[in-house]
């Protein structure tokens, strides 16, 4: 038997009409739930410790309960949702042992590829953080606008050392991070005083100086869980 011609196969990228082909979504549907939600998280409208009501949910954004769910998941593998047995799902709330094994661990990782950076940047990517640094600088009267450049500063750092995994915890990490973030909002000249930080931090990357960077950012991650303390 002679092997399938293409046009005789649905499988066949050749033979199938054009308009028979599904068209998927550029963004699977519990992905944009999932945005939605964590949007919702982050600017506290959810607040931390509060139960997610599934139902009313599913029914504001017009969907089943089913890609509500896979959304969950996906925030909780972030550690923005917390899954409760019998109980449903919550907004996860920090607590200070939160604070201090994420601050714990954002310290090790961000201060290795501060001294990676400080020793293997070029002069072109010193430049970008210098350019990231003086977002800082123009915005330490808004708080928001200034931890969304703190934000890339610190991810532009971490792309620049090049290891993806240690990316990627950063990433995940500073989510937990957020959660608290507005309490730390509150604590009178800490934007200042981070701003002073991030000064030091430049000006040693500046000169290659790695271990004077890396104490450096060790305590600006000190005085952030400071900061951020709940107490």
């Amino acid at each position: 038997m002679s092997p399938l011609d293409a046009s005789d196969t649905p499988y066949s990228a050749g033979g199938v009409d054009p308009s028979d082909r599904v068209r998927l979504p550029s963004t699977a549907l519990y992905q944009q739930v999932a945005e939605r939600l964590r949007s919702r998280i982050m600017s506290h409208t959810l607040a931390p410790g509060s139960w997610i009501d599934e139902q009313a949910l599913a029914a504001e954004y017009g969907t089943s309960r089913t890609p509500l769910r896979e959304a969950l998941k996906v925030l909780a593998a972030e550690g923005l949702v917390t899954m409760k047995l019998r109980r449903g799902a919550y907004v996860t709330e920090v607590s200070e042992r939160d604070l201090s094994e994420v601050f714990h661990l954002l310290s090790l990782l961000e201060c290795d590829a501060v001294g990676i950076v400080a020793t293997r940047a070029t002069d072109a990517q010193l430049a970008e953080l210098t350019l990231l640094h003086g977002r800082l600088e123009a915005a330490v009267d808004d708080a928001e606008a200034f931890f969304t450049a703190n934000e890339r500063f610190h991810m532009r750092l971490l792309e620049i050392a090049d290891n993806r995994w240690r990316n990627q915890m950063v990433a995940d990490l500073r989510q937990v991070m957020k959660l608290n973030r507005h309490h730390s909002l509150l604590k009178d000249g800490r934007l200042a005083a981070s701003l002073q930080e991030h000064r030091a931090i430049m000006a040693a990357l500046t000169v290659r100086d790695a271990a004077g960077a890396q104490e450096l950012m060790r305590q600006h991650m000190a005085q952030g869980q400071e900061a951020a303390a709940l107490s």
